[in-house]
């Protein structure tokens, strides 16, 4: 079931998640949903407050070559565990602030370790798009947007934008 999603600014979109205890079949079937969004969007990622549940649960997808099997990732408290002292520069966007895009400096390589949806331990080492989505994706759990690595005037200049596009959105459904 495709969940709407949470446009900044939203205060939900800025707290921190609580772990996720016990993996439930009711938190399967919400990374199956938070899946189905994201792929509808489209994005390459998702975090769970972005569709307004406040747990560390993340999903993405970076295979963008056109005839490439997907690779849906579902991840339980997922956390960097390690990261390469090498940097990357990706220009980035967020499913909850549409059509924003501004480049973000991040490490290249990282390690993270999550439970996957049948609560077994997982660890994997994470480059280039991958390493930037996960960060990303991560940096939501922890009530981060990636504004919040831009320059004060451009991070407002975008929040003003997207409390205009609320403002229409509201005005369409009304």
């Amino acid at each position: 079931m495709k969940r709407p999603i949470l446009l900044h600014p939203d205060p939900r979109l800025k707290k921190v998640c609580a772990p996720v205890d016990d993996i439930t079949d009711d938190l399967r079937a919400l990374a199956d949903d938070m899946l189905e969004t994201m792929y509808d969007a489209p994005g390459i990622g998702l975090a769970a407050p972005q569709v307004g549940v406040l747990g560390r649960l993340i999903v993405l997808d970076c295979v963008k070559e056109e005839g490439a099997a997907p690779r849906p990732l579902v991840m339980f408290n997922p956390q960097v565990v390690a990261a390469s002292d090498e940097r990357n520069v990706y220009e980035e966007g967020c499913l909850s602030i549409p059509d924003q895009y501004a480049d973000v400096e991040r490490p290249r390589v990282v390690d993270v370790e999550w439970m996957d949806r049948d609560g077994n331990a997982q660890r994997e080492t994470f480059d280039g798009l991958w390493a930037t989505c996960v960060q990303h994706e991560i940096d939501h759990l922890d009530g981060k947007l990636f504004i919040d690595y831009l320059k004060p005037l451009r991070r407002q200049m975008i929040t003003r934008k997207m409390v205009k596009l609320k403002k229409e959105r509201a005005r369409e459904k009304a």
